[in-house]
This record gives C-alpha cells, sequence and structure tokens, in this order.
C-alpha cells in the first residue's frame, strides 16, 4: 500500500464535490474558510458550485474534477466537500491507472466510500475517513475530532486509535489486516459490481445513517451471503446514527440484528467505534494495517 505524503502548513488542497450539491454558497465560503484555518492553500473545483438534480453536476464534470485534482502535481491533496449520492456513477469514467501514478492525500466519508473502495484496491492508496468541510467542519468541530483530524491531515495518525468513550466487545479475540469499509449502504451496494469490496483477510470497519433496523438487517446479511464476514479477519462498528426504529416494539434492535448475523461468524467484532455520521469522530486510515482487540484499534 502506498501512504501519501502528510499535508503541511500552507499545503495546496483541491475542494471536489464527487456526490451532491452543496446546499447553499455560504457553506462553501465556510468550507474554505475552516480549511484555511487549518493553515491549507484550498482550491475550489467547478463540481463544488455546479449542480444537476440531486448531484454537483454531471458525472463527466465531476469525474473530470477528481482525475484533474489528482493530475495536477501542484496540488498536494483531495477534500471532497461533502457526500451525499452519486459517486459510484463515476467509477467507470475514472482512470485508477493514472490516478495509482499519482499518489495523494484524500479524504471523505459517507458517499465516498465508493472511491474509498477502489483508491484502497485498485490504487494502492492509503486514504482518510474524516468528516468534510462543509458538513461537520464548517459548524466546528469538537477536540477530539479536531485533533485526530489533524493527525489525519499531518501525518500522525498511527498507534491506538482510542474511541471517545469505550466501544464494546461483540466477539472477542484479536484480528490484524488491511482496514478497509465505510458507509455500510455503499459497501453493501459494491457487490456484484467489478467495484466489489475484497474483505479477504482485512478489518472490515462499517457504519451508517438515517436507515431502519431491518434496512441495516438486510444490508448485512448480503454482506453474509456473498462471504464478506467469512473472509474478514475481524470487524469494526462504528456509529449507526439515527437507526433506531420508530416502533422499537415491532422490531430487533440493532444489538440484536448485530448478535443474529455477525456473532455466528465467529470474528473478532468491535461495535458503537467513535467513527460515522456524528461527532465526536475518529479520522481513520483505510488502506492501512491495523489491530483489532477486544474493544480497540491500533494501527500498524
Amino acid at each position: 500500500m502506498i501512504t501519501p505524503r502528510p499535508l503541511f502548513p500552507g499545503a495546496r488542497v483541491a475542494l471536489v464535490s464527487p456526490a451532491s450539491p452543496v446546499p447553499d454558497s455560504s457553506r462553501i465560503e465556510a468550507s474554505l474558510a475552516c480549511l484555511r484555518a487549518l493553515h491549507l492553500d484550498p482550491v475550489l473545483y467547478p463540481s463544488c458550485t455546479a449542480s444537476y438534480g440531486y448531484l454537483s453536476g454531471r458525472d463527466d464534470l465531476r469525474a473530470k474534477d477528481v482525475m484533474d485534482a489528482f493530475l495536477d502535481d501542484s496540488v498536494d491533496g483531495i477534500f471532497c466537500i461533502r457526500g451525499g449520492y452519486g459517486v459510484q456513477r463515476l467509477l467507470p469514467l475514472l482512470d485508477f491507472e493514472a490516478i495509482r501514478s499519482h499518489p495523494k492525500w484524500f479524504a471523505g466519508y459517507s458517499d465516498i466510500t465508493a472511491l474509498h473502495i477502489m483508491l484502497n484496491q485498485a490504487c494502492g492508496l492509503v486514504t482518510y475517513h474524516t468528516h468534510m468541510p462543509s458538513t461537520e467542519m464548517y459548524k466546528g468541530l469538537d477536540d477530539y475530532t479536531d485533533a485526530y483530524l489533524r493527525k489525519a491531515l499531518f501525518g500522525s495518525l498511527t498507534g491506538e486509535l482510542p474511541g471517545s468513550s469505550p466501544a464494546s466487545c461483540l466477539v472477542p479475540g484479536t484480528a490484524e489486516g488491511i482496514l478497509t469499509g465505510g458507509s455500510l449502504s455503499l459497501v453493501s451496494s459494491s457487490l456484484g459490481t467489478p467495484y466489489e469490496i475484497d474483505t479477504k483477510g482485512k478489518i472490515l470497519f462499517l457504519e451508517d445513517v438515517d436507515e431502519a433496523p431491518y434496512r441495516i438487517d438486510g444490508m448485512l446479511n448480503h454482506l453474509r451471503l456473498a462471504g464478506k464476514f467469512d473472509d474478514c479477519a475481524g470487524i469494526l462498528l462504528g456509529y449507526f446514527t439515527d437507526c433506531a426504529a420508530k416502533d422499537p416494539a415491532k422490531s430487533l434492535s440493532l444489538l440484536e440484528v448485530f448478535q443474529d448475523l455477525i456473532l455466528p461468524c465467529g470474528k473478532p467484532t468491535v461495535y458503537g467505534y467513535t467513527c460515522g455520521h456524528s461527532l465526536p469522530s475518529m479520522s481513520l486510515p483505510l488502506g492501512a494495517r491495523a489491530r483489532l482487540s477486544d474493544s480497540s484499534l491500533t494501527i500498524l
């Protein structure tokens, strides 16, 4: 795996929008301001101000921005300004061989999971699962989230990555492997495509937002039936934000879903880890080698 060169004060950082449009122009200005406050030099790409229905511009524009940002040698890193929907539409338009020859610091989460998977697998590039400028960052981050974002930015996201509160152990044991995954809905929908996630020997990280327990059940069962839990070395479950049932009396709890579908696989599994669509949140180096042990995660 290629670990990209860390960013540094004054680094030139591309802001791209591979998924949904930024809701309003004030968030764009706020996004630029929060990156400048980190002593970075942001460069706004056309997709950040474009709109095509629920997409931030047509597919060719968004794909061009991603490629241009990677291939521009004056750009040191790439931040996705937000997630939403649409990244999977871009995958056939990207030149992963060209990206591989121009490795670069890259960050985002949520719908950006589809890019993380391919940048890790097709390009051998370590990427960063972090909050994004026009979602949480522009409003200001808590101390925990800010500290680990800075570690991801500036090259010290190694060693034990403790949650802001203790995680729980679903299946005890220790596992080592490449860290992969992200948003469960994107991981699940990759199955059966040329861009399918490979979990063999890896630690599979999953989180999501605004999904009812039966939907989480369906997506986890999809992964289970596809052999992804059998293949992986261990499982790290982060936040499942706003995923509680509207009527708990007529639903399984998320823990019951995890116990039914993940526990029988017998792979070391932690749930409730501090990462996902909520704050505080850890930044994770996807593609890096990691160790999962009971309730702790260590980047090796």
